[in-house]
């Protein structure tokens, strides 16, 4: 029996595949040194034609469109939770207000931000509408009406 044993080990030995040696890298630098990674191939290099770049035109009431686009931005939140049932109407008028002075471009992006910062200003602190809630939607309002007012009078043709 033994010395079957030892035909059988001695067959499984020699009709098996040598094994490879593994190594482990230890963060003290023992084990096998490692190749470097295979370079990938390169993508040829395309040489791109210079872009025609338009300057961003400012304008000098821009700071007031940017503060009636925040103003629109907190109705849009303040009269959806005091329960005024307009939609999406502060949100459509401020995106025509945006579309019109900015289609594109840093003006676009700045006014998109203003409303943004506005809706998500109140968003943070007012859960449903209070007494005061009601206050900052009259007074702006108020100051989005005078803002619209002094643009169109200012700078209207």
């Amino acid at each position: 029996m033994l010395r079957t044993a030892v035909m059988v080990s001695l067959a499984l030995c020699l009709g098996a595949a040598p094994a490879l040696a593994q190594f482990f890298q230890f963060p003290f630098g023992s084990g096998a040194p490692s190749r470097p990674p295979p370079a990938a191939p390169r993508a040829p290099r395309v040489e791109r034609q210079p872009e025609t770049v338009m300057p961003e035109v400012t304008t000098p009431y821009d700071p007031d469109l940017r503060r009636l686009a925040e103003i629109l931005g907190a109705l849009h939140f303040l009269r959806g939770i005091c329960g005024a049932n307009e939609g999406a109407k502060w949100r459509d008028e401020a995106e025509a207000l945006i579309e019109a002075e900015a289609p594109a471009g840093k003006r676009h992006d700045a006014m998109v931000q203003s409303f943004n910062r506005g809706y998500l200003g109140f968003q943070q602190s007012y859960r449903t509408c209070t007494p005061a809630a009601k206050i900052v939607i009259r007074r702006y309002l108020e100051e989005g009406a005078r803002i619209a007012r002094d643009i169109t009078a200012r700078y209207a043709n």
